[in-house]
């Protein structure tokens, strides 16, 4: 049967680390949540939300109760997974973990989600990187985190999970104002709207090469787009249909129990 998930060939091929970038394949919830979603702080069906991260959970081979995620609030914080009061998430963006069978997440609903994996010193992560995060270093963060715990960048491995598409992301008028006050190069990934005045920012390319100045060279992004793909959540396209709210998407990496 064909994995109704997404997943990168570059972590997939790596001994001992499971990932998964959750599509709305095999959950409970219904409505404008139909599907997998996993986000607790939607509106949804608190117990619909708790079956769907078990069962999230368990596409990475993990129990529920050994399942991280974070209040997520477009920062550049990363937390240590292993010390983190589950019950209650702090604060952060990213997570790095070396806890074999602890499966760390982020999730996501057009911002990116980053897997991150150095197998030889066996520590993970994940971040969830909107523009503003991205721009204020979550990646960046993520790996001297990693690089703290034992890991060398040069040889991590990362990938970029599904996000809003670089011909989806319409942005308005304060970009890219941001972008090139950091690095006048950034311009790359911004480029005119057909017919319009406004500008269509690439947010999975501005995401790798962050990544890649940041000495990740291993790095991929799967290519879903978000918004266009009705297999995930896109809180862009539940804005223009008027939707009251929105699911999240669950993006997961773990180590396994054997080296």
């Amino acid at each position: 049967m064909q994995d109704p998930h997404a997943s990168a060939d570059n972590l997939g091929q790596i001994p001992g680390v499971r990932h998964r970038f959750l599509s709305r394949a095999g959950g409970v919830s219904a409505g404008i949540y139909a599907g997998l979603n996993c986000g607790l702080g939607s509106d949804d069906d608190r117990t619909h939300v708790i079956e769907n991260r078990t069962r999230a959970a368990q596409t990475v081979g993990a129990d529920d109760d050994q399942l991280r995620t974070l209040y997520q609030v477009h920062s550049a914080s990363v937390v240590d997974a292993e010390e983190m009061d589950p019950g209650d998430p702090p604060r952060a963006d990213a997570l790095v973990c070396t806890r074999p069978g602890m499966a760390i997440g982020v999730l996501a609903a057009d911002c990116a989600p980053v897997l991150f994996a150095d197998p030889r010193a066996r520590i993970v992560a994940a971040a969830h990187a909107g523009w503003r995060g991205a721009l204020d270093g979550v990646v960046e963060a993520t790996v001297a985190e990693m690089e703290a715990r034992g890991a060398d960048r040069a040889r991590i491995t990362a990938a970029v999970g599904p996000c809003i598409g670089p011909a989806s992301y319409e942005v308005g008028p304060e970009f890219p104002e941001p972008f090139l006050a950091q690095d006048a190069t950034n311009e790359a990934f911004f480029v005119p709207r057909p017919h319009s005045d406004r500008l269509l920012f690439d947010l999975p390319g501005y995401v790798r090469n962050r990544l890649a100045c940041a000495g990740v060279g291993a790095n991929t992004a799967t290519g879903h787009d978000t918004y266009r793909d009705e297999n995930f959540f896109s809180y862009r396209r539940s804005c223009h249909r008027h939707e009251p709210d929105y699911g999240r998407n669950l993006s997961l990496i773990v180590l396994s129990e054997a080296d």
